[in-house]
């Protein structure tokens, strides 16, 4: 062997050696990253996955991997659609990398997080995928922190929504009972008999007792708040129009307004009782508020049922609201769709949440200078089981 010949043969050797040495560099490296490769061969229809990927799920033996959907039958079914589309779409050329996030049931029956990446290495000569080669990532801790982080972000936006609609109903509810002090008592000023001071003073009472009450109610929901306990009571619909009634009657005699309750006497829901409260004295005072210039105020209260749900109408011969125009905006807040100076864009937005918080919904149909009916439904109380 001459010296050429036995520096060709060492140089083999130290290639050898080398590769080996990458070899074993890269095997500690993913035995110690926790990283697995997967790879697969169009040609065997097989997909190889390394001790590490199996690893991940909990297999450690040649009980994993033998058939091509191995993997794929052990994702998650919420999963999957994403998972086969964006596979599909590095196959197609659409995305240059394959990337996907995943849940997988392991074997012991429990679901890991997995960051899924893989890229085509070899194609045929029309083109066509013949190797693939991937990574599989456990980032079931670091997914858990991520939806741990969205949990707590949305309770403390719920939170925080509770908050503002609170702070709306102290405000909307204690300018009512303001405005009505106000009124009562200028009239009480320009009275000019002793018996009309005196049923000014009737009516003075009324409304006290009235915010007495609304106090009492706000101050429950404080204590509802601050007990993270959703409380509620058994009360009366037809009770609680006919209360919210005589709260505006000052308003309602001042407009002529004639308010009409046919709700069934014997309906009764569980609910918040600020909340109910506040329902029927808006749309009572909407009615009013928004009458027609060239007619009375007529509000008029009807019931039905049906399995689930009590059907509450209410109708007004007002001026009604341009649904075209406005239709998606009736209900969000501060949105206001006439001239009136009193007009704040508060009332409806408070409706529907209240409606909303203990599942019930409220929806409006409504004619320009004809009137508005506006639609609750409220959950039927289910009975217990004997």
């Amino acid at each position: 062997m001459d010296i050429k010949t036995n520096k060709r043969t060492n140089n083999r050797s130290t290639n050898s050696i080398a590769s080996n040495f990458n070899d074993l560099k890269m095997k500690f490296a993913l035995k110690n990253s926790n990283i697995g490769i997967w790879e697969f061969d169009a040609h065997l229809n097989r997909v190889f996955f390394s001790l590490e990927s199996k690893n991940i799920i909990g297999f450690k033996t040649e009980e994993f991997g033998s058939d091509p959907q191995d993997w794929n039958d052990r994702v998650h079914p919420d999963d999957k659609e994403q998972y086969f589309k964006d596979f599909d779409d590095h196959l197609k050329g659409l995305k240059p990398l394959y990337t996907n996030e995943h849940r997988i049931l392991c074997k012991d029956g429990t679901y890991k997080w997995i960051s899924d990446k893989g890229k085509i290495t070899e194609r045929d000569q029309d083109g066509n995928a013949t190797r693939i080669i991937g990574t599989h990532v456990d980032i079931t801790e670091h997914k858990e922190s991520e939806l741990a982080n969205a949990k707590l972000l949305k309770l403390l936006t719920h939170q925080n929504d509770k908050l503002t609609n609170f702070a709306h109903i102290v405000t909307h509810n204690l300018k009512s009972h303001s405005a009505n002090f106000e009124n009562l008592l200028e009239f009480y000023d320009e009275a000019e008999s002793i018996k009309e001071k005196e049923e000014l003073i009737k009516h003075i009472k009324t409304v006290t007792e009235s915010l007495s009450k609304t106090i009492f109610n706000l101050n429950e929901i404080v204590s509802i708040q601050t007990h993270k306990n959703e409380q509620v009571k058994n009360l009366n619909l037809s009770l609680y129009i006919n209360n919210a009634a005589k709260l505006l009657d000052v308003e309602t005699k001042q407009s002529n307004a004639v308010i009409i309750n046919e709700v069934d006497p014997l309906i009764n829901i569980d609910f918040n009782p600020a909340y109910l409260e506040s329902i029927f004295q808006n749309l009572i005072s909407n009615s009013i508020k928004y009458k027609h210039p060239d007619r009375n105020p007529y509000i008029q209260f009807n019931s039905s049922k049906t399995k689930n749900y009590y059907i509450i109408t209410v109708q007004d011969n007002g001026i009604g609201i341009d649904l075209e125009k406005y239709g998606e905006e009736v209900f969000k807040l501060y949105r206001t769709f006439h001239k009136n100076k009193n007009s704040e864009g508060v009332g409806l937005y408070l409706i529907k949440n209240h409606l909303e918080s203990y599942g019930g919904t409220i929806a409006l149909n409504s004619v320009v200078n004809e009137g508005s009916i506006f639609t609750i439904t409220l959950p039927v109380k289910k009975k217990p089981a004997n």
